[in-house]
């Protein structure tokens, strides 16, 4: 749960802050000084779900009233001298769940947040821990960053959950103009230069917005900035999105280089991306061998033929043999509607909804995030349950 904690005061604000945060674990709690007439700047683009306000007074529960009319979904508890009877009313009808005096103790202000979690609902004040797919290239325009932009896309489209994807195709990704023409803010190489600062609100702000469930963190604009995100900027921001989305979908390109296996050491699944060439198979061993040589399991990398016709010179069963894999995914090929999204900058479910293309990464997409959540024994679950 998002939390914004509001005082006047920058030292007041931090101390409350610490309070909450001890109120539960997976809060994401954040300290702002601002007066209660700067509250729609404190609320726009964070959207907390609740409020702590220090120091309200009167004229204070009329910006509060403003606020609920705007947000009724965010919840507030305020801290203030006043106890009137009629004060309290006010406070009510302004939408305030909680009215604590002052001195506040940390015990006292956690046990109100508590209480609000509780009316909340089981599990509202826990951090998410979303899972993580990687796609890789084997070689070059196996069209790896197509698939990895419109699985994560199939994936916030079930169930209501989120999905983040991140291009850490550092020098010439394009995951973002896949599925949008929307221009970025920011990239990741923006967001490497203040790590330190790293916290949901800032991840957020970083991101491009492509519906309520899906938003993208895109590679840097110039190639020289590539060079200045390390491994660790990565593994920051892998956690944070995890913790804010169900599902981390990465594009880590076709580099072998620290950036891109932090990417492949967090992700539970790596999907390797190939067409059925010579060229394309050789190096899809190669990637094998390296795999092999860091010790990861055969459960966490499953092959993707892109582009798949049956008419090649290569059968699956071949390319399983070569690969040393028990089964392959294939995606048909369909030209004209792979194009058709990628021209428009949008996801290819919008062009061909019941399209070969669409079908194979929705299965996909089932096989990761069930829609029955009881749903037991599904190949992937078999193949990867236990990773």
């Amino acid at each position: 749960m998002k939390i914004k904690v509001v005082s006047q005061n920058p030292e007041r604000a931090e101390e409350l802050a610490r309070h909450v945060r001890a109120s539960g674990p997976g809060l994401d709690v954040q300290a702002a000084a601002s007066t209660l007439a700067g509250l729609p700047a404190v609320i726009n683009g964070s959207k907390p779900g609740l409020l702590v306000l220090d120091e309200v007074d009167a004229a204070g529960l009329d910006a509060l009233a403003r606020m609920a009319q705007a947000y009724p979904e965010v919840d507030a508890i305020v801290i203030s001298s006043e106890q009137s009877p009629a004060f309290l009313l006010r406070a009510m009808q302004a939408g305030v769940r909680e009215v604590l005096p002052p001195p506040v103790t940390g015990p006292a202000l956690q046990a109100a947040v508590q209480r609000l979690l509780r009316k909340r609902g089981p599990g509202v004040g826990a951090a998410k821990n979303g899972d993580v797919f990687a796609f890789m290239s084997c070689k070059g325009g196996s069209g790896a960053s197509c698939l990895a932009a419109n699985f994560a896309h199939m994936l916030s489209t079930r169930d209501g959950r989120t999905a983040a994807l991140i291009d850490l195709d550092l020098q010439f990704g394009d995951a973002l103009v896949t599925l949008s023409n929307h221009r970025a803010t920011s990239n990741v190489a923006e967001l490497a230069h203040s790590i330190n600062r790293l916290d949901a609100d800032l991840l957020r702000a970083s991101m491009v917005s492509i519906s309520d469930t899906l938003a993208v963190l895109p590679a840097p604009e110039e190639l020289s900035q590539a060079l200045e995100v390390k491994a660790q900027h990565v593994e920051a921001i892998i956690k944070q999105a995890r913790e804010m989305f169900d599902f981390v979908v990465l594009d880590v390109g076709r580099s072998i280089d620290a950036v891109s296996l932090q990417g492949l050491d967090m992700a539970r699944v790596i999907f390797p991306v190939l067409q059925l060439s010579l060229p394309q198979l050789r190096d899809a061993k190669r990637l094998r061998m390296l795999f092999r040589s860091l010790d990861y399991p055969t459960h966490k990398i499953h092959w993707v033929v892109n582009r798949y016709q049956k008419a090649t010179d290569f059968t699956l069963d071949a390319v399983e043999q070569a690969l040393g894999a028990k089964s392959v995914t294939t995606v048909p090929n369909h030209f004209a509607s792979v194009s058709a999204a990628v021209n428009q900058g949008v996801p290819i479910e919008q062009i061909a909804r019941n399209g070969p293309v669409t079908k194979a990464l929705r299965d996909l997409a089932q096989a990761v995030a069930p829609a029955d959540a009881g749903h037991k024994g599904s190949w992937f679950a078999s193949m990867f349950g236990n990773g």
